[in-house]
């Protein structure tokens, strides 16, 4: 077995039926394997398109996505979409060819130091200089990707390396010391959580990608109707909960729901899953929440305390986190004050529901989107691009279930929404 061959048996055992991609001088003698394999590939127009493919594909499904380019440039143009992948922790594996490991650090024709370029946007980076490793290096790329807070992996292979034979195909994964991330929440600090929540009168909730990417959506909507509390979602939370439910008030921040944003500040307790509360969300950070108290829980320690100040951390998956923490309300009544909190704010939220009217010439956005909503399902997925049509598509798009609506948030990339589309109708043919 040559070394592009275990790449694509190794792709297969980790499910994989679809690639991204655009061939180049380094990466043909791979293609000449991938022609006679069982394997979807789709080709782009250009390397960039085939990272937000793979995004798109992941987001879509909460698989691992892969695209694939050649060296030099063909890796260099993978850049954008990675630093996409990995600002809004989307799991992706970016396969690039590489010049011959004789003339790595030779500058030659089409070389580019990848691993170096691509280090401050992956989670981690593969070279592999002896086709034996290719299998184990494929496996633990997935198991880095898809695992903690997933993230965008590259895995460099020069052009000999592919075309070596392997001695024995081992796919046991490579050991990754310091990589261990925390997915069980400290019971104690969730116990805190819950008297926190027992005595607060305006509890409110703010959901981010977290909750969708840990599939803890059913738990979050559990949470919320037990203890009444209004939810709140950032850009890439919205299908974290129905946006047509009573207690969802849409996005929070810059472009976000008035009743979100007049609100906030006004909670005593605000509880924060699965979000990184980026500036787009906060606004001034001297006021934003200035006198509430703050819950945090998310499964990267770094983003806790980051860029809002806590009172009670919680590093965990928002599903082991939030199973654990609905466990505590099996006598839990709710109070009146809190009943009077939530009811006023659903008032609020009907009285400042986003106009939306046929008779403005030219025709509004939101009427526009009101009208795309309707010929649309639950389950239809939404990309967007970058920009106005984005964030009128996030304010006056509903979207229902998790998964359903693809944005580039952190980033914001330009050129995302089309390839992504392509990515999602992949994962999900149906929808």
């Amino acid at each position: 077995m040559r070394g592009g061959e275990a790449i694509i048996e190794s792709l297969k055992n980790m499910g994989v039926k679809t690639i991204f991609g655009y061939p180049g001088g380094q990466t043909i003698p791979f293609y000449d394997m991938l022609y006679d394999a069982d394997m979807d590939h789709i080709l782009v127009r250009h390397e960039q398109c085939a990272a937000h493919a793979a995004d798109g594909y992941a987001r879509a499904s909460g698989r691992v996505g892969v695209c694939l380019a050649t060296s030099g440039p063909g890796a260099t143009n993978l850049v954008t979409g990675i630093a996409t992948a990995y600002m809004d922790s989307s799991p992706i594996v970016a396969i690039t060819g590489q010049v011959p490991s004789h003339l790595i650090g030779n500058d030659a024709f089409q070389e580019a130091d990848i691993i170096g370029i691509t280090m401050p946007i992956t989670k981690h980076s593969f070279q592999s200089k002896n086709p034996d490793l290719l299998p184990s290096m494929i496996k633990s790329s997935f198991e880095i990707a898809s695992s903690g807070r997933p993230g965008p992996v590259v895995i460099d292979v020069p052009k000999e390396v592919q075309e070596g034979e392997l001695t024995k195909f081992d796919d046991s994964l490579i050991e990754t010391p310091g990589y261990n991330p925390t997915t069980k929440g400290n019971i104690r600090q969730i116990k805190k959580a819950y008297s926190m929540i027992k005595e607060a009168k305006k509890p409110m909730i703010l959901a981010g990608a977290g909750v969708i990417i840990s599939g803890a959506c059913c738990e979050l909507k559990k949470l919320a109707h037990t203890i009444n509390a209004p939810v709140m979602t950032s850009l890439l939370g919205k299908g974290a909960i129905d946006e047509t439910d009573d207690l969802a008030l849409g996005m929070l921040g810059m472009h976000g729901r008035k009743v979100s944003n007049d609100y906030i500040n006004e909670s005593d307790l605000l509880i924060a899953i699965g979000v990184r509360f980026s500036d787009r969300t906060t606004g001034r950070l001297d006021s934003f929440v200035p006198s509430t108290k703050v819950i945090h829980i998310d499964i990267d320690p770094a983003e806790i305390g980051k860029n809002v100040d806590v009172d009670l951390p919680i590093v965990g998956d928002a599903y082991n986190v939030l199973t654990s923490l609905n466990g505590l309300f099996d006598d839990y009544k709710v109070s009146s004050d809190v009943i009077n909190w939530a009811n006023m704010i659903k008032e609020k939220k009907q009285e400042l529901r986003p106009r939306v009217t046929y008779s403005d010439v030219p025709l509004k956005p939101q009427t526009v989107i009101k009208e795309i909503a309707e010929s649309l399902t639950p389950d239809s997925i939404l990309t967007t691009d970058v920009g106005q049509n984005q964030m009128w598509a996030a304010h006056f798009f509903e979207t229902q279930k998790p998964r359903k609506f693809i944005s580039s948030g952190g980033l914001g990339t330009m050129g995302f929404g089309f390839p992504a589309a392509i990515g999602a109708k992949v994962a999900c043919p149906e929808d």
